[in-house]
């Protein structure tokens, strides 16, 4: 089943304040207009895709409608999803295994966005594609994260390994790479701090973990993950650009998109960010991340079963 059959029915916040709102402007007009651009744009930044971004999209439509002279709505409706689905295109939406085993991937991210729960899918979307995956508790600062990540292990047959609460979380990071070498596993996921006293702090521990993964396995990191909670709309996206300024944060994870209306919000990371978005979490359940695919998204966003 693709994510088109997995995402139908999954979206509906979204789709209820946006999606639908962008289908009722497109029914209620017999032609595009200036006016027509006006109230899609005030419908794209209602819905959280960003002033920015709201007002680039717009100019596009407005240009290739207006050029390729099309005037039969169906079809404007067609160039909508066409646009919507190349701001999410991405050189590679894909995760970047690393050429010898195992490919390393530190997952970053503040606390309270489902990042700990993140890891636990990722390593159970890799054991469904037959790989051994190794999980490292970084979030040393928080016994509950630590408790958290094994519980996740047990339920995705993975291979945990931790210090105890308050120890070095660049020596878990090391050892858990150590570990997997050793153990010839493909996958090692990285849990790291989410809080700490101050942002300097955090940036600086994290920096620590990435240059220490990058003396136990050379090409290591493969991936930065940063894990997006879709329900604080754009205030993720300065979230984003706060840790883009310390770690070279390589792929987006935008979780909780089945349980909001400000889902619009994916639309704004790749231009805001030059990032692409690798996973998106549409539920609660272990199965509920996915990799993503925007033509699928969008695909499954505009979806109708009338």
């Amino acid at each position: 089943m693709g994510l088109f059959d997995k995402l139908k029915g999954k979206l509906q916040k979204t789709k209820q304040g946006f999606v639908d709102k962008v289908t009722e402007l497109v029914t209620g007009y017999k032609r595009v207009d200036d006016e027509f651009f006006e109230r899609l744009e005030e419908i794209l930044i209602e819905a959280d895709v960003g002033v920015n971004t709201a007002m680039d999209l717009t100019e596009k439509l407005r240009h290739r409608i207006y050029t390729e002279k099309i005037s039969d709505m169906d079809r404007v409706n067609e160039v909508i999803q066409e646009e919507l689905a190349g701001l999410l295109e991405y050189e590679n939406n894909a995760i970047n295994l690393a050429e010898h085993k195992p490919t390393v991937i530190m997952v970053v991210g503040v606390n309270g966005v489902g990042k700990t729960t993140t890891i636990g899918k990722l390593a159970y979307n890799f054991k469904e594609q037959g790989k051994k995956v190794v999980l490292a508790a970084g979030d040393t600062f928080r016994a509950a994260a630590i408790e958290q990540l094994g519980i996740w292990a047990d339920r995705a047959d993975a291979d945990l390994i931790k210090h105890q609460e308050g120890s070095d979380a660049a020596a878990v990071a090391y050892d858990a790479v150590q570990a997997a070498i050793s153990r010839k596993a493909d996958i090692v996921l990285i849990d790291t701090a989410g809080r700490l006293h101050n942002k300097v702090n955090l940036m600086n521990e994290i920096g620590k973990v990435k240059k220490v993964i990058s003396r136990s396995k050379e090409d290591a990191p493969n991936e930065v993950l940063l894990v997006l909670d879709a329900t604080t709309g754009q205030n993720a996206i300065s979230q984003a650009k706060t840790f883009k300024e310390v770690v070279d944060v390589t792929g987006i994870v935008l979780t909780k998109l089945d349980g909001t209306a400000k889902g619009g919000v994916i639309f704004s990371i790749k231009e805001e960010l030059a990032l692409p978005v690798k996973y998106i979490g549409v539920g609660e359940k272990i199965e509920d991340l996915k990799p993503f695919n925007p033509g699928e998204f969008v695909k499954a966003l505009f979806y109708n079963e009338q």
